[in-house]
């Protein structure tokens, strides 16, 4: 080989890691801030995925995606959202309920926010109204946070001699004040008593099944909250130790052990907020993209759990159950 052509060669190589940086920093930008954590969403994530795959868009193929998680501390949002507006991000993908929502929406008035949210956008001040959002935000309502009194009325219905029963929620959650009325006003109409706990760290959780075997508390109601997932495995050891009934919001609760959930197909839902994502980059706009809303809910029974509770389901309940893990 010539002189000259090994120069020419050598300086064609040393480019390559440069020009793939810049292939790199050419894609669109995807910020998305949640607030879970990666362990507990690696189903959810795959959802949101398919829903970019769907309209076009694959990481790390035609796109690059920036994560920021608060793993359950509502109070590192804000940084998060901050420092994600600050980075060259086409849109944010905001999820895990109101608080990464709402932090996004704080960061910026002009990036476009795709949200998944638990509870009506338009009281949190997210959007404008559902059909035509207004500003720079718009996204799923899960309504996950709604469906309090719905759980509860479940778990009476499965265990209808249980006078007390607990519920356990997050005051540090941005819907913890609707989701307690809630329930108070549900367990008055069904004649029961709630006995109303709080937990927004690990050592409260602990402490909150200690208050519950001393009140010989017969079921649980665990709130919908982010915080909870990011600690789903714990909430499930605790409630089999303590033999205690108990009713989640997601199917993964009763995946992993959990007697009962009521809820929304989560995977199915990311998977939207993916493809809102992906209308985004190829040139939608928040203000054209209407807030979702579920239209079919989902009753899974662990019966395998009920059986080591000594429970036994009635028919009419088990007849009305979407899935039944055995």
């Amino acid at each position: 080989m010539k002189r000259r052509e090994f120069i020419t060669l050598l300086g064609s190589a040393a480019a390559w890691p440069f020009a793939a940086r810049a292939q790199q920093s050419a894609m669109p930008v995807i910020g998305y801030l949640s607030s879970r954590s990666p362990d507990d969403t690696t189903h959810l994530l795959a959802g949101f995925r398919q829903g970019l795959a769907d309209g076009g868009f694959i990481e790390r193929q035609n796109v690059t995606i920036e994560y920021r998680w608060a793993l359950g501390h509502y109070d590192h949002l804000p940084e998060l959202a901050t420092e994600l507006a600050r980075l060259p991000v086409l849109v944010v993908a905001a999820t895990g309920g109101e608080p990464a929502a709402l932090a996004a929406k704080a960061a910026t008035s002009t990036i476009p926010i795709v949200f998944a949210t638990g509870t009506d956008p338009v009281k949190a001040g997210l959007v404008a109204s559902y059909n035509r959002p207004g500003g720079n935000a718009t996204g799923i309502n899960f309504q996950t946070a709604d469906m309090e009194a719905k759980r509860l009325g479940l778990l009476h219905e499965l265990i209808p001699q249980a006078k007390t029963i607990a519920f356990l929620y997050n005051p540090k959650f941005a819907a913890a004040e609707g989701q307690l009325h809630d329930v108070r006003e549900a367990a008055q109409t069904l004649g029961l008593q709630v006995n109303v706990l709080h937990a927004s760290t690990d050592d409260e959780i602990n402490a909150a099944f200690r208050t519950m075997v001393q009140q010989q508390t017969a079921a649980l109601v665990l709130a919908a909250d982010p915080f909870f997932d990011t600690r789903r495995s714990q909430l499930v050891v605790l409630a089999a130790y303590n033999m205690l009934p108990a009713i989640y919001q997601f199917r993964e609760y009763a995946a992993a052990g959990g007697l009962m959930s009521y809820g929304i197909d989560a995977v199915d839902a990311y998977r939207q907020v993916g493809i809102y994502t992906a209308q985004i980059l190829k040139g939608a706009k928040p203000v054209d993209l209407p807030v979702l809303q579920p239209i079919k809910f989902e009753l899974i029974i662990n019966l395998k759990t009920a059986k080591a509770l000594g429970l036994e389901i009635p028919p009419m309940l088990l007849a009305r159950a979407d899935e039944v893990i055995e």
